[in-house]
């Protein structure tokens, strides 16, 4: 037991016993496979705060081609064949004028600024999330709907500023994949949580979320007219993701398409499972690696009876037991033998949520009964209970 061993080791007589720790060691199983982790984005190397997980590219394959093969293409046309880049360029003109609609593709998918390519492939990566929790097949309807949406904003923008101001710009704009990433920007504002790191002047303070908002910025002053193309791709990203004109059901991936693709090239872009170990800083004392292998253990045991729980609700259509689901974090029985015969435990009372908690989950977009639950079933623990909805 590989668990159980090591919990065993782990139970110095000098540091106190944790809270459910006895019921994840006695929850272990016999081999050497950890717990089932949640469904989709599972971090299994306990990271349960950062806003983009910390797993790799695991369960992330489109994800994973998008960072290498637009990238070797772009170091390829800059360093091999330099005189190629006239066939990649984004000339709006071009398409108007001349017909050249290939434009609107070959334009649209390289880069020819190392630099875009550089922060791109860097958003791409942290934006692997949302396959994780959306599936590949949806991750790329999104992309194929806002690439495709971008086109026609990109059209009327360029025309809107020719027409207003007088400023031709139809032959200028940044070629590459940057109307999906800045598109993407938009779920990441709307369903991903902000938690907040460290507080500098007053009310500014650094965030889970700043690091991208900050390379999303870089991108956005790289060029003198990527405003346009940064623009185009945040209008398409809100129409997709807010489903106005039913743009999500005409632009997606059909079934058909997406298990060709996962029968050709999955098997290429496929990462694998990343080894279920805890981080360990280094310089770390002994007591300070006991207390996070532990931490470890109880996560991944309430990931696993949390999904099981969620699993049973869509099954039954009923409430979720957290009673049941949750021993060690709702309640401890003492079990008292008195004349060989067991005492009845006693059950303690509901635990109060607070409402603004509840208010703050409902406003991420999770109704109310889901909020109740994960915040009952996490102690009232807000992270936690964001991870948990997050994440089913």
């Amino acid at each position: 037991m590989r668990y159980s061993s090591a919990a065993s080791g782990l139970a110095a007589p000098d540091s106190p016993p944790r809270r459910g720790c006895a019921c994840a060691v006695a929850w272990a199983p016999t081999s050497a496979s950890p717990p089932p982790g949640p469904r989709g984005g599972s971090e299994p190397d306990g990271t349960m705060f950062t806003s983009t997980g910390s797993s790799g590219l695991y369960k992330a394959p489109l994800s994973k081609s998008l960072l290498l093969v637009p990238s070797a293409l772009s170091l390829l046309l800059a360093l091999l064949l330099p005189h190629c880049q006239k066939l990649f360029v984004y000339d709006l003109h071009a398409v108007k004028n001349d017909f050249q609609i290939w434009r609107l593709i070959c334009g649209r998918i390289i880069c020819l600024d190392l630099k875009d390519t550089f922060c791109s492939s860097l958003l791409i990566y942290n934006f692997r999330i949302f396959e994780r929790r959306y599936g590949s097949r949806k991750f790329a309807s999104f992309l194929l709907g806002s690439w495709v949406l971008s086109a026609l904003f990109d059209l009327l923008l360029v025309e809107a500023m020719q027409y207003s101001f007088g400023i031709t710009a139809a032959s200028n704009l940044p070629s590459g994949f940057l109307a999906p990433v800045f598109a993407l920007f938009v779920p990441f504002y709307c369903s991903i949580p902000r938690v907040q790191v460290a507080q500098i002047l007053g009310p500014l303070s650094i965030t889970n979320k700043t690091l991208i908002y900050i390379l999303g910025l870089q991108l956005f002053t790289s060029g003198s007219y990527i405003w346009i193309v940064a623009i185009s791709g945040l209008i398409s990203g809100l129409c997709y993701d807010s489903k106005m004109f039913q743009v999500h059901q005409v632009l997606c991936i059909p079934s058909w398409m997406a298990k060709f693709f996962s029968w050709t090239l999955e098997p290429i872009f496929s990462s694998s499972e990343p080894t279920s170990e805890a981080r360990i800083g280094m310089g770390a004392t002994l007591d300070i690696q006991r207390q996070q292998r532990m931490e470890l253990l109880d996560r991944q045991l309430m990931f696993s009876q949390f999904a099981q729980g969620r699993r049973q609700r869509q099954q039954q259509g009923g409430m979720i037991n957290w009673n049941r689901l949750f021993p060690p974090l709702r309640q401890r029985q003492n079990v008292n033998y008195q004349g060989g015969q067991q005492s009845e435990p006693a059950v303690p009372p509901p635990l109060e949520v607070s409402e603004e908690q509840v208010a703050r989950l409902m406003e991420m977009g999770f109704s109310r009964g889901d909020a109740l639950e994960a915040l009952r079933a996490s102690n009232n623990d807000l992270n936690v209970a964001t991870n948990f909805l997050l994440q089913h």
